[in-house]
């Protein structure tokens, strides 16, 4: 086993880092965050860069990164980006709405919708959790009914990450009521123009305040049958658990480097910082949480790396997929409330240091993508329990 990256992945990282440090206005994140902001001049600045475009086939307009690669190319997002809502976002973009019409799109889906997306032009976002209907996709309610060479959608989705701000929204669909639970569901191209599209709510929420997270709500929307993804019904669930397995690697690559950000500051903190005539660091309360920050970073590292090595190549990547994302956000939490502990005071006023929004944003990682409950029930589905 080699760990090391190619010279032509050091290249890219260190281009994502530089391009982070001098363009996303990390100055300016604590603004944003107080006040939701989602800035869609960033966004464009950000696919300029390749970001919403990683795995996009070159043809396409995108960089046809492996899973590697583009596994690399997050984690220096998640460090370079200070704006945990706005990395988020971007990779939601990529992974849930992306990469499914990537994978499964027609050849007019792919040269309509990826290039686009792929160049920033337009935001997508993937509508499938409903206020019924989270972890348990089987009990989706939203319709998509026959209506003569078309379909009528009926429904709400709520939790969506960028649908506020979307162009384009993958919507998940029961177009087969009676039928096998695993084909019951289709995926639709559903532009956010369409009558009868509604987004109905933009929520604030606790971390990733500048993510563009809301509810849609569908009345009688007609979509051609064009607009069915992979031109097939019966796909959706499949289609869901693929993008969802690329985001539990992709986007927890992103929170690795966020974890590396936050270790480093936290370090030249407890360096700085005296009490009793001696810097904090020296005291061994502290700096074992500091180790304790350093061993969970690296555990999650090669678990998000092994996972990204078995995306290509692997039906063993869903089940190292659920490994990856559930240590990688419950070290995220754990070593957030390190730093806060360690920071004391600075830690816990709002604006004074980064870990204070860095916590906040760390406990949203247990729950989307599947939380830590559902991905443990899936590992030990995988262990035959």
């Amino acid at each position: 086993m080699n760990f090391d990256l190619t010279p032509e992945q050091k290249k890219i990282r260190d281009a994502i880092l530089a391009f982070a440090a001098e363009s996303l206005e990390n100055d300016g994140v604590a603004d944003r965050d107080r006040g939701s902001v989602f800035s869609r001049e960033l966004w464009k600045r950000a696919a300029g860069a390749g970001l919403a475009a990683l795995t996009v086939p070159v043809e396409y307009g995108g960089r046809a990164y492996d899973a590697e690669t583009t596994t690399v190319a997050m984690e220096a997002f998640g460090h370079g980006c200070e704006d945990g809502g706005f990395v988020f976002a971007m990779g939601a973009h990529l992974f849930a709405a992306v990469v499914p019409i990537q994978a499964f799109g027609t050849a007019d889906q792919k040269a309509r919708w990826l290039p686009p997306l792929a160049d920033g032009t337009l935001v997508g976002a993937h509508a499938m959790s409903e206020p019924g209907a989270g972890s348990d996709v089987a009990g989706i309610a939203t319709r998509a009914d026959r209506d003569g060479d078309g379909y009528l959608l009926n429904g709400v989705k709520t939790l969506a990450t960028n649908c506020t701000e979307a162009d384009l929204l993958l919507v998940s669909a029961v177009t087969a009521p009676e039928g096998n639970p695993q084909a019951r569901l289709s995926s639709f191209l559903v532009e956010i123009t369409t009558p009868g599209v509604a987004v109905t709510q933009r929520f604030e929420t606790l971390g990733h305040r500048t993510t563009p997270l809301g509810e849609v709500t569908l009345t009688n929307v007609r979509v051609p049958a064009t607009a069915l993804l992979s031109g097939k019904e019966g796909g959706g669930i499949a289609f869901f658990n693929h993008a969802m397995m690329w985001e539990r690697v992709g986007l927890f690559a992103a929170h690795v480097g966020t974890m590396e950000r936050m270790l480093q500051r936290t370090i030249a903190f407890a360096r700085s910082r005296k009490q009793g005539g001696r810097p904090i660091a020296s005291h061994q309360a502290v700096a074992h949480k500091i180790a304790d920050m350093k061993v969970r970073l690296e555990a999650a590292r090669l678990l998000v790396y092994k996972a990204a090595s078995q995306l290509d190549r692997s039906r063993l990547a869903a089940f190292d997929a659920s490994i990856a994302k559930l240590f990688t956000s419950e070290a995220f939490v754990a070593s957030a409330l390190d730093a806060v502990q360690i920071l004391g005071g600075a830690g816990y006023i709002q604006g004074r240091h980064p870990a204070e929004r860095e916590l906040r944003d760390a406990l949203g990682t247990t729950l989307y993508s599947g939380t830590s409950e559902i991905q443990r029930t899936i590992i030990a589905a995988w262990l035959g329990l």
